[in-house]
């Protein structure tokens, strides 16, 4: 069989998915040279405790600003900032990974917009539900995977479409969401875990119902279901 040889070897991704990751990994790369002592001197080792208290999301602080109708409105941007500081190399990179992943499926059918709009109100919403729906909680939320999981919610409502013009059952589609959740239940109840699960729930649900306006005739569709109850 011919082959094409001046094809990429990779396929390229969609600009907006590069748009979404650039600043997440620039941030990881710079943290993580600092933490080693590559650069920055003996006083970048505590660069990504800086970042965190920089950009992390804070529950009383988000409730504070809940009750006097968003002031300081200088910190308002942790709502979005949050999503590109992560505990470790690790975790940033698991969140990169999945980013580059679903954002490729998800713009390979959305316009370059209905991808930013999932991603980012998944990431709003989501630091939203962590910030004020859970009581007395204190620990900051940091991470890319509230929006990651907006793209997964994304990716569910286009299986949840296809299995829908297919007449099958539509429920298959939360299979992956099901078993993300049943693996973070099992690492939980073994190792322990925070309430993180909350803002990666809401950011699912974010970005599925986000897709019914977002996605290519998202609109039509909407309207068409009102009009068939």
């Amino acid at each position: 069989m011919d082959q094409d040889h001046s094809a990429a070897p990779l396929n390229p991704l969609p600009w907006v998915v590069w748009l979404l990751a650039l600043p997440l990994i620039a941030m990881e790369v710079v943290l993580s040279l600092g933490q080693a002592g590559v650069v920055g001197g003996p006083q970048a080792v505590g660069w990504r405790l800086q970042a965190v208290e920089r950009f992390g999301l804070f529950p009383e602080l988000l409730k504070h600003q809940w009750s006097t109708g968003g002031q300081p409105l200088e910190e308002l941007p942790r709502l979005v900032s949050y999503a590109m500081v992560h505990g470790s190399f690790s975790h940033a990179l698991f969140a990169i990974v999945m980013l580059l992943a679903l954002g490729n499926m998800v713009a390979s059918v959305f316009r370059w917009w209905g991808v930013l709009v999932v991603f980012l109100g998944a990431v709003i919403v989501g630091g939203a539900a962590y910030g004020l729906l859970v009581p007395g909680l204190r620990m900051q939320l940091i991470g890319a995977f509230p929006g990651v999981y907006g793209l997964i919610g994304a990716f569910t409502f286009l299986i949840w479409t296809r299995l829908a013009l297919a007449g099958a059952n539509r429920l298959r589609a939360f299979t992956l969401i099901g078993m993300l959740l049943m693996v973070q239940l099992v690492f939980g109840l073994l190792f322990g875990g925070g309430w993180d699960w909350v803002a990666e729930v809401a950011g699912f649900a974010t970005g599925f119902l986000l897709s019914f306006v977002v996605s290519p005739g998202g609109f039509a569709r909407v309207v068409q279901m009102i009009r068939q109850r």
